[in-house]
Order: structure tokens, then C-alpha cells, then sequence
């Protein structure tokens, strides 16, 4: 699939630019900000766009053309200012003060049709005054990455950011964790919000309270509208942010998805998950899988997230104590372990086809299964999400009849793994067909939908993306890529 040049359409009407913009993060005037040029590359191949997103813009997908995307989003004609965000951030545990938009920049806010504001960020579109001797570049690979990641995320029901549209920008550039050259791209993120907690981590690193409250005051009004005017709305922004984040991390460690880098300059005041680098999903459940192979103590180890995103909240009080009182904050953080709990084993619940609450399973028996379930995957060594495919695609009312029905007549690998390790199957079995015959027989039906609604059939995993990345190096063939992707929207 390849995409022409579209310098003739350069002074033609755009949809992108045509677009209402809302200067809201540009109001808080130039503490926050330093406005920014975009590079000039010398090539434009539309390798990407995201027409789902376009209805949520009141853009129809039919009349918006690549030339639109490649002027918008590769050569950034008529939009200013471009915003290259201010923040510090904790990276693995040690605070850092020389960070900031070293390559992407706020594009624009728009409104979708949904009344929310949405952020259109860049990724790649040049050097900044942060980008601290760096080229201010994206790897084509990486942009890659970010698609695949946030596309397979968003549907398996994880709040994210997406991405708008890829461009091959025809730089060649050297990585020391890439063959170089390798091929350059921009990218263009879309997203709730950019501001970071390492937004506020900044102010407070520069002893400016008044700047603090004024960011405090703006997340509410544009991102917590139904907080505005209540005396109580800073401990209750705080009190929320907590649950956003125990449930994204939730959403992340059901899927079996490892962020690899969750330094607060990483974590959204919205709870989005955004800024895909070296993420994985796990192959196998192991607590200690590790993403990044730059994280040499395993700090962001999948199974270290929920403690991580913990303590990054708890690092956001520093700046937010001369607002909320630290005890209110305290007593708001303590329920992050409860709100986390809950929610992972409510959606891990619904991966084994099961809902929570009166005339369903009860908290208990969920509790159990899920325990068993954990120590099967565990202990046999199973493909995490070929246990889970496997569940969605066998799954039979009949198994109710028999437990040794369950998964024993089908002939494939997976079945192997998990006969070997008799007798935890045989726990997990027993269980599992226990809580078959607790439920009416009208809910077989209700588990099956849940099967195939929460187990999609494709997940991606490295060798994968490996495979689809030699196909683009080697014969600059783009179907692969493109095939995995209507997989993983299937």
C-alpha cells in the first residue's frame, strides 16, 4: 500500500486544519509550554491513518483523503502554535529534571462528537528545546509499535490512547538498539490529554504553588468537569485519579500487557494509558517477565505495575500537599490495593467467561477460581493468551455433564501442556465445572458471548511484530502489517 506525494495539495481546504480548535492547554499561558517548529523531511509516505477515529472528529472517512493526513500530519501546514510540553519526571525511582517534549509537540485540541477534548500530540516531528542532543526523531519501527500496541489494546477494553496516522519521513537514523540506519517516521497521537503527573512534578521542583493550582484547577475544569465549584474538589480530583489508575493497571494486567517503562513523566492525569517504547505482552504468566531490556533490576516488571503506579501516585502528593491534605490523600491511595483487586478480578472473571454479583458467582468462588486459575498457567507454562483462545473457541454447555470434558477431547499442544501437570488441571477442572453447574442453564449462553467478547483470537506477541517488521526492512512489503491489524479488529 503506498501513498503518493501530496505537495499539489499543500494550499487546498484540509479537514485536519478546517477543525474547531480549543487553545485550552495553550490558556495556561507560556510557564507550560515553548512553542515549537516542526521538522521538514524529505519524504511523506502515509503508511497508516486511523479512519475509526475520524466519525469521532464529525470527519467522514470517505471524503477525508491521504493527501489530507500527509499535509496535516507531515508537513503541519496552517496550525500554530505547535506546544512542546514542560515536565519532570521520576525515571526508575530517581527524579529527573531535564525532561520535556524532546520529540513531539501538542498539535491541537479539538472537541469530539462526544463533548470530550482530545489531545492530537506528535511523536518524532523534531527537535525541541528538550530534546537534550538528540535527533528529535521517531524509528519507522517504533511507530510501528505504537499502532500495533494501541490498536490490539483499545480492543481488549484498555483505556488508550490511539494513534491518528504513520508517516515514513525518508531520514535514515542511528539507534543503538536497532540495525542502523533504520528508517524514520512521525506519529500523531490521540489522546485525552497530555498533561502528565510529571507536569505537576515540575512546578513543585521550581517552588511555584501558584502555577500548580492553576494546572490543578485546569485538569478539573477540562477533564473532572463534574468536580467544578466543589469545595471539595481537589481531594476528590486525587481520590479519582487513584481509581482510574488501579483500574487501568487492572485492565493491563489482565490482557497480560507489560508497559516496560512507568516513569511518571509516562503516567496520564486522565488515567490513559499512552507512550508505547520496549512494551510486550507476556507469553506465559510470569510476575517477573520484564519488557525493557534496559531495566536491569526488573523495576517495571510485568507484575511489579500495580506497586509501581502506587507509588507514582503516591509521589504526586508532593506537589499536590499544599492543596489536599497528605492524611486525605493517604486514606484516598490506601484504596488503590481494594479498587485494583476488584477490578482485575472482575475482568479476569469475564476471560473465563463468568460475571460477578447476585444470581452469578459470588465473590468467594471468583476469588478461588481465579487462584487456581493463576496457579494452572503458572504451573504448566501454557501460552497465557493460548489458554484463554483455547477456552473461548472449546467452550461447550456439555461440559457441565462431565469435568474430564473439559479441555481433554481436543488433540493441540495447549491440551498437552496442560494434562502433563496433572493434578492441578485436574483441581481446575473440578472447580471450573462446579461453577458451571452453580449457574442456570439459560447462562450457558451468557458465558460463551463472554468468551469470544473478552478473549479476541489475536494477540500480539514480539515474534510477531519481528516478522511483520522483516517483511517492511526487506521487501517493503506493508500487507502483513496491515493484515494484523484487521485481525486484531476482528
Amino acid at each position: 500500500m503506498i501513498f503518493p506525494e501530496a505537495t499539489d495539495r499543500l494550499n487546498s481546504p484540509n479537514p485536519f486544519t478546517s477543525l474547531t480548535y480549543e487553545p485550552a492547554f495553550e490558556s495556561l499561558g507560556e510557564e507550560y509550554y515553548d512553542s515549537v517548529v516542526a521538522a521538514e523531511f524529505p519524504r511523506h509516505i502515509l503508511r497508516f491513518r486511523n479512519n475509526d477515529l475520524l466519525p469521532k472528529l464529525g470527519l467522514d472517512p470517505e471524503i477525508v483523503t491521504d493527501a489530507d493526513f500527509v499535509v496535516a500530519f507531515g508537513y503541519f501546514r496552517d496550525r500554530h502554535p505547535l506546544l512542546a510540553m514542560r515536565y519532570h519526571g521520576y525515571q526508575f525511582g530517581e527524579y529527573n529534571p531535564h525532561l520535556g517534549d524532546g520529540r513531539g509537540f501538542l498539535y491541537g485540541q479539538v472537541r469530539g462528537g462526544d463533548g470530550e477534548l482530545y489531545d492530537f500530540g506528535t511523536k518524532g516531528s523534531g527537535t525541541t528545546p528538550y530534546s537534550r542532543r538528540a535527533d528529535g526523531r521517531l524509528t519507522l519501527k517504533g511507530g510501528v509499535r505504537e499502532v500495533l500496541a494501541a490498536e490490539m489494546l483499545h480492543r481488549m477494553g484498555v483505556r488508550t490512547s490511539r494513534c491518528l496516522s504513520l508517516i515514513e519521513t525518508g531520514e535514515g537514523l542511528w539507534r543503538g538498539d536497532e540495525p542502523s540506519p533504520t528508517r524514520s517516521s512521525v506519529m500523531v497521537r490521540f489522546s485525552r490529554s497530555h498533561i502528565r503527573f510529571g507536569t505537576f512534578e515540575r512546578l513543585h521542583y521550581l517552588g511555584r504553588k501558584d502555577l500548580i493550582q492553576k494546572l490543578l484547577d485546569h485538569a478539573i475544569e477540562y477533564y473532572y468537569p463534574h468536580l467544578r465549584g466543589q469545595d471539595d474538589r481537589y481531594i476528590r480530583f486525587y481520590t479519582e485519579l487513584v481509581q482510574r489508575i488501579a483500574e487501568l493497571v487492572a485492565q493491563w494486567m489482565s490482557v497480560g500487557f507489560c508497559h516496560a517503562v512507568l516513569n511518571t513523566d509516562n503516567m496520564s492525569i486522565t488515567g490513559e494509558s499512552f507512550d508505547y517504547g520496549p512494551y510486550a505482552f507476556i507469553h506465559q504468566f510470569d510476575p517477573q517477565f520484564t519488557a525493557a531490556y534496559f531495566d536491569y533490576f526488573g523495576r517495571y516488571c510485568y507484575g511489579n505495575q500495580p506497586d509501581v503506579c502506587q507509588w507514582n501516585l503516591q509521589m504526586l502528593q508532593v506537589p499536590l500537599k499544599g492543596f489536599i491534605d497528605p492524611f486525605e490523600m493517604e486514606s484516598a491511595l490506601a484504596q488503590f490495593t481494594p479498587h485494583y483487586q476488584a477490578i482485575y478480578r472482575q475482568r479476569m472473571l469475564q476471560r473465563l467467561g463468568f460475571e460477578l454479583g447476585f444470581d452469578y458467582v459470588s465473590i468467594d468462588i471468583g476469588n478461588e477460581l481465579l487462584k487456581q486459575t493463576l496457579q494452572l498457567l503458572w504451573e504448566s507454562k501454557v501460552g497465557y493468551d493460548d489458554f484463554f483462545i483455547t477456552l473461548r473457541q472449546r467452550f461447550s454447555p456439555e461440559w457441565r455433564n462431565d469435568s474430564k470434558t473439559i479441555f481433554s477431547s481436543i488433540n493441540d499442544n495447549l491440551i498437552t501442556q496442560i494434562d502433563a501437570i496433572s493434578p492441578c488441571v485436574e483441581q481446575w477442572r473440578q472447580f471450573y465445572h462446579q461453577v458451571l453447574n452453580s449457574l442456570p442453564d439459560a447462562e450457558m449462553e451468557s458465558i460463551a458471548r463472554r468468551l469470544i467478547q473478552h478473549n479476541p483470537t489475536t494477540v500480539i506477541i514480539r515474534p510477531e511484530i519481528e516478522t511483520i517488521w522483516e517483511s517492511i526492512v526487506e521487501e517493503d512489503d506493508w500487507q502483513p502489517f496491515y493484515d494484523l491489524l484487521d485481525r486484531i479488529r476482528a
